[in-house]
């Protein structure tokens, strides 16, 4: 849903709200050891807001004469008052690019069965909360939707934004179903919407029979591709399927679409009337502006590196290392010398990493340097820098490594605004990979002396004017 609109007010005046308020898989690369599971969080912990993507989203359906329509307002899904109040209330003004497609597709009668591709930040918790809330029947005093979410936090973030948008509709009730929760035998759960993690799900439905897993209508597996990378969870949430009604409807979502998630999701949801995929092509080099500058050793690198720092009006950076021991010496360097950076790697707890991203999406640090583990799916719109310290290389073969490549350097020039990559060369080894990045993505990576502090003060001024007259 998308966030921050001005006319927001307006609507919440319509509508006679008395309370406006508002809210304010990582490449395993090198000697990365982030789960899945962990690397979901940070990216829920820097999204403070939604993704303007510009991303268009492929629809597959079973019935292709099957008219399709997108919804460019909430007011045109015919939900109810209290349901578009609550979406309001929590700082929403229109659907973003998944829902505008798949919410008309989720509350239509006929209970769509669907399998879409989305990240976090895209809206797609608020698409099947909404879906959830809009399917439950008050009059019924059980349990009738399944929320499974791979982990303890994700299950509670997500009931965080069912209660949200919940709030002008109290009559509808919410349960997790989570570790710590605990309830005597032959308990009857009367909560509408049950939101929990697989093994536990399956405890209370099948093993203590706490409520009558038959009545469930709708069925919801968020995070597929941590299901599918953490042990155990694949399967339980394949039996937990099994028990559910054929007029079940269905929906699972995942931030990739590889075939094993899809051999996944076709076991969880076999004939799928309709499934979403977001155009990765999108994700063009376009508006990043690449350049590379030769550097003879350790020393001018870390000198370059500096030079830039000096002499660019950066908005917020990513330096990408190869390993964690990289990473974690040029942090102690740059710090020493009196820089403010964060450091992101494999080495950290998820609090750590969680607070580090805290840190840079609230502007507290200008520059986070990194590993691998941060160059998928963490989209920051200050971002108009990417400084490759270290060119992204396979473990195995050492060749240049093209689609790290552009997960890196796709952190910057997001939501249409310009970008700028940096990449330093620091011999023939290099060099080659610079001449295959250019060849393989047919994009021009020109040379930039270091020692030119003109050229790129005026890069980085240009760089800067077209971002901020974006904003």
């Amino acid at each position: 849903m998308a966030s921050g609109d001005s006319d927001i007010p307006e609507k919440l005046d319509n509508l006679n709200i008395e309370n406006n308020g508002s809210i304010g898989n990582a490449s395993q690369n090198g000697d990365e050891n982030v789960s899945a599971a962990e690397f979901s969080m940070m990216r829920k912990a820097l999204r403070s807001k939604l993704i303007h993507t510009t991303n268009q989203v492929d629809v597959f359906q079973k019935d292709p004469n099957n008219p399709l329509y997108s919804a460019k307002s909430f007011e045109a899904l015919n939900i109810p008052e209290e349901l578009l109040r609550g979406i309001y209330d929590m700082g929403f003004s229109k659907p973003s690019r998944i829902q505008e497609t798949a919410l008309p597709l989720l509350l239509d009668s006929h209970r769509t069965n669907l399998i879409a591709q989305s990240q976090s930040g895209t809206g797609k918790t608020a698409a099947f909360i909404l879906a959830s809330l809009f399917r439950v029947n008050i009059e019924q005093q059980e349990p009738q939707v399944i929320i499974l979410s791979p982990t303890y936090e994700l299950a509670l973030q997500t009931g965080e934004v069912a209660k949200q948008m919940a709030k002008y509709k109290p009559e509808i009730t919410i349960r997790y179903v989570i570790r710590g929760e605990t309830l005597p035998r032959n308990t009857k759960v009367t909560e509408h919407i049950l939101i929990g993690t697989p093994g536990k799900m399956i405890d209370w439905a099948l093993k203590y029979n706490f409520f009558n897993i038959k009545k469930i209508s709708v069925f919801v597996l968020d995070e597929a591709d941590v299901m599918i990378d953490t042990q155990g969870l694949r399967a339980q949430s394949i039996r937990l399927k099994q028990y559910l009604p054929k007029t079940c409807q269905m929906m699972l979502f995942s931030a990739t679409y590889t075939d094993e998630i899809m051999d996944f999701a076709r076991q969880i949801i076999p004939d799928p009337v309709v499934i979403l995929k977001l155009r990765i092509e999108e994700q063009s080099l376009d508006n990043i502006n690449q350049y590379y500058i030769v550097v003879r050793n350790e020393q001018e690198k870390y000198e370059a590196l500096t030079n830039i720092f000096g002499t660019v009006a950066i908005g917020q950076a990513f330096i990408f290392c190869e390993t964690k021991i990289s990473a974690s010496n040029l942090v102690q360097q740059l710090r020493k010398d009196g820089h403010s950076v964060g450091l992101i790697s494999g080495d950290l707890t998820v609090e750590q990493r969680n607070e580090a991203l805290r840190r840079f999406r609230d502007g507290l640090e200008r520059v986070i340097v990194a590993t691998n583990v941060m160059a998928r799916g963490i989209d920051v719109e200050q971002v108009t820098i990417v400084i490759n310290y270290d060119l992204p290389t396979n473990p195995e073969t050492r060749n240049i490594d093209f689609e790290t490549y552009l997960h890196r350097i796709g952190r910057t020039g997001r939501f249409g605004k310009e970008g700028l990559a940096i990449n330093f060369v620091d011999g023939d080894r290099t060099m080659r990979m610079i001449q295959q990045l250019e060849e393989h993505f047919k994009k021009p990576i020109k040379k930039l002396d270091a020692t030119d502090v003109d050229e790129i003060e005026k890069i980085g001024n240009d760089i800067s004017k077209t971002t901020f007259s974006n904003i």
